[in-house]
């Protein structure tokens, strides 16, 4: 027990007498922006591509569209995360000469690789709402395009709350692979805590404990808008 009394008193040391806390504040603000930011990109685009994959196919855009979209979709899904970081930051963009730092090139791959899951999911959201909605909308004068977002899509982001909750979940969990690209994340703050006082113990618990208490509060937050959302629809 000593033993580890003393595990706890390095750590302490080198978060409060070296600052080190300054450098676990900024990989968990790094966490959440790249999480949040690339859900919200994830979204947009998830959204996009799920409208375009279940428009009629009526004509030669629409199969464009569609055969763009199963590309992207195919592609973001058969890499690992981590291979889309490096792709991007080490090849795709020195190509093109663009600098761009590490948590922007996070965000973006993030938000793109989000965006290829979110669609599956909003797919599968927009064909659990009635057919007869898509019926009505059309019936009272809207395009296909205004009944998709102003009656369709508010009511499948409804039912796809809880999956939207879990991919965002996924998505803080993953930021741990940021560091391959030279991003200070919760990983790399507390990586450099153990490398800098040669105890790997306790940084790593303190990590994974900050890890555990980010996916309750999310899981807590989904379920009560999961509950308010319930509650608009009874007063409806």
């Amino acid at each position: 027990m000593g033993n580890f009394d003393r595990k706890i008193e390095i750590f302490f040391e080198y978060m409060f007498q070296k600052e080190g806390y300054n450098m676990v504040v900024e990989g968990l603000w790094n966490t959440v922006l790249i999480a949040v930011a690339g859900l919200l990109i994830g979204i947009l685009i998830g959204t996009l591509i799920a409208a375009v994959r279940v428009i009629p196919k009526y004509n030669v855009i629409p199969r464009i569209l569609n055969g763009i979209c199963s590309v992207y979709v195919s592609l973001f899904r058969g890499t690992p995360i981590v291979v889309q970081l490096l792709l991007f930051y080490y090849v795709l963009f020195p190509l093109i000469g663009v600098n761009i730092t590490s948590v922007n090139v996070s965000i973006l791959v993030f938000g793109l690789n989000s965006g290829a899951y979110i669609s599956e999911i909003m797919r599968g959201g927009i064909l659990s709402v009635d057919a007869g909605q898509m019926e009505g909308g059309r019936a009272m004068g809207l395009s296909f395009s205004a009944t998709m977002m102003k009656i369709v899509i508010p009511q499948a982001v409804k039912n796809i709350i809880p999956t939207l909750g879990n991919e965002f979940i996924a998505l803080i969990k993953e930021t741990s692979v940021v560091s391959f690209v030279g991003a200070t994340d919760l990983y790399k703050a507390f990586n450099t805590a153990g490398t800098n006082s040669y105890e790997f113990m306790v940084p790593y618990l303190a990590m994974a404990l900050i890890y555990i208490v980010m996916v309750l509060v999310i899981t807590l937050a989904i379920k009560l808008l999961e509950r308010r959302l319930r509650k608009g629809d009874k007063s409806m």
